[in-house]
């Protein structure tokens, strides 16, 4: 099929629902260590509680990815139809995980949470190699990177938005503050909204047989014989960038489940008090410990705050790459290698900063990785993949994703970090130190069509 080539905004438009899947992934990747800090998480066993999170993805985005392939519904398409089901889900979630009473209801929203994401971002990857020629499919996913950007930016920064308007931060033990309550439910109105707006106003293309894309639906379902068969006939570009995601999504879990407890705890001097070191009874040491809560309350905002600048700097990063992309081709492989380095760096200098503003500058040198990580793996991918296929590679590409998480939230983190020592913040050299590795794994990828397709 000979694909047209799309105006800037209908590529906007179809990217749309990313915002709301960035509110949601933002918030949970921004608050979720905050929640089960607050409802008495120690910070050894964050990133095990985070486990949910990969878990579902490499069960979920394969499933998704394989049934969207053949799913064709006569008004809202191949994919659509899981934006929509996955929006709903997280929308409902996201209202209910601020109000979780325990640790362990906490754990299960966020499974519940990132399993209805999961349910429509695998769609939206897939869209855009559905819709676009390849000569604009880079800068397709630099534009859904740019809406990326956004969403992450506004979302990081929405507890603190909120406190801002006389929201409090003060809460009870173990109760999550109001300004936290608020930005979830934001989140969870923005995600439906946004999520609907790409279901209205973007069409699909029909199967190019519809013949024959009937009689395949109808023969016996062969999920896990061909999931199987595909990841033994993966490409070979495919498990090179695989080396690269590794090392990547292992740096940027890192990030999600360590940050705010080693940020507040080294950089910021407010961590989490723990309940156990205080008499409740009494009302001295209670008062102390309140105080204490509301200090780590109040710099977990500004450690939101600050992550946030990260989906700035993506946005500005994405940017310049869809001025660039829109008229000229560009060598992937080296923008994706200097990207992940200057992250790398990012993450490395929170270390050594010696204060609080020099965060400006460590999380916009991550932005320009997880500006190119959003976007340059996918491209490089659609050009090497059968298009008849592209769900389901995107799924089992998604397994490059999850298996450094689960790695990671199983020890992997502890393990490594506390080879530099027991400090929270030697999470960030491990972070760093990955991310580095992966920029340099780039130089794996001899494919030329993934390297550089030209306009």
């Amino acid at each position: 099929m000979q694909k047209r080539k799309l105006s800037f905004w209908q590529i906007w438009n179809m990217s749309f629902g990313f915002l709301g899947i960035q509110f949601g992934m933002a918030l949970t990747g921004g608050f979720m260590s905050r929640i089960f800090q607050t409802l008495g998480a120690d910070i050894d066993s964050i990133p095990i509680l985070w486990i949910a999170a990969p878990l579902t993805g490499l069960l979920v985005q394969p499933i998704i990815g394989y049934i969207s392939d053949r799913t064709w519904h006569p008004k809202f398409g191949r994919r659509r139809p899981f934006f929509l089901i996955g929006a709903i889900l997280s929308s409902i979630t996201l209202l209910f995980v601020p109000h979780s009473p325990t640790l362990w209801i906490a754990a299960g929203f966020l499974w519940i949470l990132d399993a209805s994401i999961n349910i429509s971002m695998e769609p939206f990857r897939a869209l855009v190699a559905d819709k676009l020629p390849d000569s604009q499919q880079s800068y397709g996913f630099v534009v859904q990177t740019l809406i990326i950007g956004v969403g992450t930016w506004i979302a990081s920064s929405l507890p603190w938005i909120v406190s801002q308007f006389g929201i409090s931060d003060s809460a009870g033990v173990g109760v999550i503050p109001m300004s936290v309550k608020v930005a979830f439910a934001i989140g969870a109105f923005v995600f439906l909204v946004s999520i609907l707006y790409t279901v209205f106003t973007t069409s699909e293309y029909p199967p190019e047989d519809m013949e024959a894309f009937k009689k395949e639906k109808q023969q016996k379902n062969k999920f896990l014989t061909d999931i199987i068969k595909n990841i033994g006939q993966m490409p070979l570009t495919m498990k090179k960038l695989g080396v690269i995601q590794f090392f990547s999504w292992f740096a940027f879990f890192t990030m999600w489940s360590m940050a705010n407890p080693a940020l507040t705890e080294h950089v910021l001097k407010a961590p989490a008090p723990i309940e156990a070191n205080y008499d409740m009874h009494d009302p001295i040491q209670e008062n102390a410990f309140h105080i204490k809560n509301t200090k780590f309350q109040e710099a977990s905002n500004k450690v939101g705050k600050y992550m946030g600048l990260y989906g700035l700097s993506s946005m500005v990063f994405a940017l310049l790459l869809t001025l660039y992309t829109s008229k000229r081709s560009i060598n992937r492989k080296y923008v994706h290698m200097c990207s992940l380095i200057l992250g790398g760096l990012g993450f490395i200098s929170m270390y050594f900063i010696p204060s609080e503003v020099y965060l400006i500058l460590s999380f916009i040198l991550i932005g320009f990785s997880w500006g190119s990580v959003l976007s340059m793996p996918y491209a490089m991918l659609s050009s090497s993949v059968n298009p008849k296929q592209m769900g389901m590679f995107m799924g089992i590409f998604n397994m490059f994703i999850v298996i450094p998480q689960i790695i990671a939230a199983l020890g992997g983190i502890s393990l490594i970090a506390n080879q530099f020592g027991k400090e929270t913040i030697n999470a960030m050299l491990v972070a760093g130190t990955s991310l580095i590795i992966g920029g340099l794994c780039n130089l794996l990828i001899t494919n030329k069509k993934a390297i550089t397709y030209q306009v």
